[in-house]
């Protein structure tokens, strides 16, 4: 089931909130929880039942597994974690990167091993996370004891399941058995209309209408000039952000309409003036698990320069692997580990870059990034680079540019839009495009920036519903629904 699909947002969401706090109003809170749960597996089985067992078995292995650690002698803890370890990474390997290891085997040995056509779980990358986390904290012995129904819809509450955010156990377990999160509340739901009207403006308005652009650069065109090489990719770096912090807000506001807060996943990171800024504005749940699971238990920044560089790369080529089982995935995050080990040294030279330069080059940076984590193929990427630096397709000797800054300089825009707009085929426009919707996304604030003063007047509210049934009208009648990218990770 889509977030953006009128099964979800008129019936599913409404129903089950409306029964939740039905039972919560008679003290039924046991089975609302159990409602969340049912309401959960239907939601992950309504796009793809066949995986639904997995889900179930990871789920009871390591709560059931986890119980243990209190009751086992201290000597066996350690081999219990490493068991749990395995199987959980062992799941997300044989389901996610079995084949991608075969095929390197056979090409490497000259083998002739085959691999059953895998169908992977939806969400098993972020579920591996999320229980490899508590299976750890239950090991150092920070986890209270939880009941299995806590931990249950801890681990497949249905806003988060499939992409995140990879919410930490600390920040949803206590919630559960919180009396306040029982009640109706208009200021939940007001801000959950908020956050659902503008992720679901993200995806289907934003991203979805860049999509075909996208696909056609990376996909179908034999090459691209200039104008359509720096299109493509700033199209994609575009698409990316607003289908996945689209996702995010919808998750998020889904999650308010029960009275839980998800934690915060993006924070305006195009605005970022350093690559580390980066980080800890995009995918910022990501970003704290391999902090906080991989970096620092691999020695951080405690054992020297070249043990801190070589936990950053480690770090960063784990981070590229999770989003998946290519060459490419390991490429994007070799550059983006190489990225920050070179901030982190140039840092220590104490020179510091002004704002403007610095955003140019990370922005930058992180857009040629993302073509690699993009392409399928190799050739799609460098068919798109070699467009980028194909500055001999600009026509500089035509009189068509020429013309362009004249007029603009004598500010009769639109004569020189017109001229512009017959530049290789229109494509200028469609850069041009591009560029303004990279400047609203620097210039205007984050979703969750509005949130701060954000009051449930009646005002707002009849505002909300307003525009979060035109977004419903607009996704079911005008366009064709689509799945969010990060369902493929």
């Amino acid at each position: 089931m889509l977030f953006n699909s009128y099964t979800y947002l008129v019936f599913f969401l409404p129903i089950t909130a409306g029964l939740y706090f039905l039972l919560s109003r008679r003290e039924r809170h046991g089975e609302g929880k159990i409602l969340l749960i049912l309401a959960s597996l239907g939601f992950y089985g309504y796009h793809e039942f066949r995986t639904l067992p997995v889900l179930l078995a990871s789920v009871l292995v390591n709560y059931f597994s986890c119980t243990l650690f209190n009751a086992v002698a201290p000597r066996r803890r350690k081999p219990l974690l490493v068991a749990l370890l395995l199987f959980n990474l062992g799941l997300l390997v044989y389901y996610k990167y079995s084949g991608f290891l075969v095929s390197n085997a056979n090409s490497l040995f000259h083998t002739g091993f085959s691999m059953p056509n895998l169908l992977v779980p939806l969400g098993i990358s972020y579920l591996t996370f999320l229980q490899i986390a508590y299976c750890v904290d239950s090991y150092r012995g920070v986890v209270r004891n939880n009941s299995f129904l806590n931990y249950t819809l801890f681990a497949v509450f249905f806003p988060k399941v499939i992409s995140g955010p990879i919410a930490h156990h600390n920040e949803i377990l206590p919630q559960l058995d919180n009396p306040s999160t029982k009640t109706f509340s208009w200021q939940n739901l007001s801000t959950g209309l908020f956050l659902l009207s503008i992720g679901l403006f993200k995806k289907v308005v934003v991203a979805d209408n860049l999509a075909p652009y996208v696909n056609f650069g990376f996909d179908q065109a034999q090459s691209l000039n200039f104008f359509s090489g720096w299109a493509t990719s700033l199209g994609y770096t575009l698409q990316l952000y607003f289908d996945f912090s689209g996702y995010t807000d919808m998750a998020l506001g889904s999650a308010l309409f029960l009275n839980l807060k998800l934690p915060l996943n993006f924070a305006s990171p195009y605005k970022s003036t350093d690559i580390r800024q980066f980080w800890q504005t995009w995918h910022i749940t990501l970003g704290r698990f391999l902090r906080d699971y991989l970096y620092i238990p691999l020695g951080g920044n405690r054992r020297g320069k070249l043990c801190t560089y070589r936990n950053l790369l480690l770090t960063f080529l784990v981070c590229g692997v999770w989003h998946g089982a290519g060459w490419l995935f390991f490429l994007w995050g070799f550059l983006h580990g190489i990225a920050i080990v070179v901030h982190r040294a140039w840092n220590q030279t104490g020179i510091r870059m002004h704002r403007v330069p610095a955003w140019f080059l990370t922005f930058n940076f992180v857009n040629i990034a993302w073509i690699f984590f993009r392409a399928r193929e190799w050739e799609d990427a460098l068919k798109v680079l070699k467009g980028m630096v194909n500055v001999q397709s600009i026509g500089w000797e035509g009189v068509q540019l020429r013309q362009f800054f004249v007029y603009y300089l004598k500010d009769h825009q639109r004569h020189a839009l017109e001229i512009l707009a017959g530049v290789q085929g229109g494509e200028a426009m469609i850069l041009l495009v591009m560029l303004c919707i990279t400047a609203f996304v620097i210039v205007a604030g984050n979703s969750n920036r509005y949130l701060e003063n954000f009051t449930p007047r009646f005002r707002h509210v009849c505002f909300f519903v307003a525009s979060f049934l035109f977004f419903v009208i607009c996704n079911t009648y005008l366009a064709v629904r689509s799945e969010f990218i990060y369902f493929q990770f």
